[in-house]
């Protein structure tokens, strides 16, 4: 055998060594009562991000708002905080342009026209602010939350009217067009008792 063989020997009986006393280190290490393979016993300890599966495949609107489609600034927010509010800009003004909002259904658009038309602005951006923590972050996801309801609620079917309420809507209806007309009827009648009596001849 010559040198460089048995250099490689050497190098061989020492990684093969060094990784038994590692891997008996690890095992005779200390470990928390709260560590996470206590915890946890049967679990792989692996993390991954779960995919996004809406509740609705079918459904208009998912939940997911593009953040790029959206013009998002950011300013010094008010009220209480100290200096922190004078030197961070945690406030956030989050506008949709609601017309060229592609990423929402035609209809969704067309409700959100019509059921806030008071709140848009002359370009028609929908505007939505947010102060409500010291945090950026925070504040940002409280805005895109705030739009999201706003979504999910104009997407939301109309809810069909039972036939028991149609016809109890109908009878009451039916009785205040009569108690209407009595009504109608009684006052005309004490007009005409009114009246001067007239006399035959």
């Amino acid at each position: 055998m010559n040198i460089v063989s048995r250099q490689w020997t050497r190098i061989f009986k020492t990684d093969i060594m060094h990784n038994q006393f590692c891997i008996l280190g690890r095992a005779l290490a200390y470990k928390s009562a709260f560590s996470l393979d206590k915890l946890y016993p049967t679990s792989n300890l692996k993390l991954f991000t779960p995919t996004f599966v809406p509740d609705d495949p079918n459904a208009k609107f998912d939940g997911h708002i593009p953040i790029k489609e959206l013009d998002i600034t950011y300013s010094r927010s008010s009220g209480a905080g100290g200096q922190h509010v004078n030197r961070t800009n945690s406030k956030v003004d989050l506008r949709l342009h609601v017309e060229s909002a592609t990423w929402l259904a035609e209809s969704i658009r067309n409700k959100l026209l019509e059921q806030y038309k008071n709140k848009l602005s002359k370009e028609g951006y929908l505007i939505i602010k947010s102060e409500l923590t010291r945090s950026q972050q925070l504040n940002l996801a409280d805005a895109l939350q705030k739009l999201r309801e706003i979504i999910w609620e104009v997407a939301k079917p109309p809810s069909e009217i039972p036939p028991e309420t149609l016809e109890m809507k109908r009878k009451q209806h039916l009785r205040a067009a009569r108690q209407r007309l009595f009504e109608k009827r009684r006052h005309s009648e004490i007009k005409q008792s009114r009246g001067a009596p007239t006399m035959d001849f």
